[in-house]
């Protein structure tokens, strides 16, 4: 039995995850704040199936706070550390990117502190597609130059795998960064495109569309992620000297048009598309070149976006019921 520390661990993918590593019988301790960024009821509702599990142990803590991370770290054993807490969202983080920085800079710095002095060599963070920005060559490779970030939030996700090299670098410490595609599955936060859209639909109301829909999204689903950090976990385990950057996408990009009209196709519904100006910070498209992901761990992306859109709505209906 091993035990794994998450951070964010409440969230859309974490409470995905705690939930896989559990039923493989692993000890699970996860981090949450459990913020406002959308409403905490639905974190609450992501973890109720597995807040008694006598292997899951919950902190309801915020990775700024130095403190009760040294608490925490302290008062258990830790093998893994799977590190996903941020500030998420593009949009956002032009709003208020010194909450970003926050959050996400001195945050992740925190739990790397936490990690060097408890001796735990072993780490798995989250970083995202977004570091791409408008890369015009594609698919996107590991080895692109990403100096160019056209978010606040993109710009501490490469700030992110940079001063995780030099943890690495210094402490000896086996690092994976997963640079993740557009996730989406049960339990996706409500601000995001799949589940707003899916809302709008069922609602009647008028999908807002931002450009002329071709823009396109690498949609990833989320328990191909779960398999990926999974995998991960095991990789740094397993290897010495472990530093790598990997995408973990599906390797086939939708467009926004055929998005929207695959979830009305699902829904059974037309949509009613209102067409917007494109918005700062977007980018073009996203598309996860994936080879080193399946070289180094043996990662397939398995769920076509038709068929992880029905488990969507499946969910959808049943949870919101």
């Amino acid at each position: 039995m091993k035990t794994y520390l998450i951070t964010g661990g409440a969230g859309f993918i974490g409470s995905t995850l705690a939930e896989r590593l559990l039923k493989e019988n692993n000890k699970v301790i996860v981090i949450d704040n459990f913020c406002d960024f959308y409403d905490p009821n639905i974190k609450e509702n992501n973890i109720k199936k597995i807040l008694t599990n006598e292997n899951y142990t919950l902190y309801r803590a915020d990775i700024r706070d130095i403190v009760e991370m040294e608490n925490i770290f302290n008062k258990n054993k830790i093998d893994v550390v799977v590190h996903l807490a941020a500030m998420a969202g593009v949009r956002p983080s032009i709003e208020n990117p010194i909450l970003y920085q926050e959050v996400n800079g001195i945050g992740t710095q925190n739990i790397l502190e936490q990690a060097k002095k408890h001796n735990i060599k072993n780490l798995v963070m989250a970083s995202s597609s977004s570091v791409y920005g408008n890369c015009k060559e594609v698919p996107f490779k590991e080895n692109f130059i990403v100096d160019y970030a056209i978010s606040p939030y993109a710009a501490t996700k490469k700030a992110n795998e940079v001063m995780a090299h030099v943890y690495h670098n210094l402490y000896n410490m086996n690092i994976i960064m997963l640079r993740f595609f557009t996730v989406y599955g049960p339990k996706q936060r409500p601000d995001l495109a799949i589940n707003k859209f899916t809302r709008l639909m069922l609602e009647g109301k008028k999908i807002p569309m931002f450009g002329d829909g071709t823009t396109s999204r690498d949609y990833t689903y989320v328990d191909d992620i779960v398999d990926g950090i999974i995998k991960s976990a095991n990789y740094v385990e397993n290897n010495d000297n472990v530093y790598e950057i990997i995408n973990l996408g599906n390797s086939s990009p939708v467009s926004l048009i055929e998005m929207i009209n695959t979830i009305g196709e699902v829904l059974g519904v037309i949509p009613d598309i209102e067409i917007l100006p494109m918005q700062a910070g977007d980018v073009e498209r996203t598309y996860a070149d994936v080879s080193k992901a399946k070289r180094l761990l043996g990662y397939e992306a398995r769920t076509p976006f038709k068929e992880g859109i029905k488990k969507f709505v499946d969910w959808y209906k049943g949870d919101n019921k």
